[in-house]
């Protein structure tokens, strides 16, 4: 759904489905043109569909986001200035729902925390 908006450069799981991403965010993109001229800033949705793309490949599941809670935005994100992040994702997942606890920062800065339920389409 975010084509072109970033790349997955490595990532690793730890042990008890924890998984440590390192993405680079493509600050050529068009949506950075928009959000907003002059003062590119990484819209919080984009981050939430980011998170929901990793998961996806890490279960192999494709997945529609049923809840979201404790959802807190703690710095911006300019893809200029920190175009490369890390995503930590605690996966915990059942037949009917994966949930995941995330954690993304760049740098020493935590700039996303959030708690999401998604529905296993498959």
């Amino acid at each position: 759904m975010l084509t072109d908006f970033y790349t997955l450069d490595s990532f690793q799981k730890t042990e008890n489905s924890h998984y440590i991403a390192q993405i680079n965010l493509n600050k050529d993109h068009d949506i950075f043109k928009g959000h907003f001229p002059g003062n590119p800033v990484t819209p919080g949705v984009c981050m939430m569909q980011i998170v929901k793309e990793l998961t996806e490949e890490f279960t192999g599941k494709k997945l529609f986001l049923k809840t979201a809670s404790n959802v807190k935005f703690m710095a911006i994100i300019n893809p200029f200035e920190t175009p490369k992040l890390t995503l930590q994702l605690d996966i915990t997942e059942n037949e009917e729902e994966v949930k995941v606890k995330n954690t993304t920062s760049f740098g020493e800065t935590i700039a996303l925390k959030m708690s999401v339920n998604y529905k296993n389409l498959i």
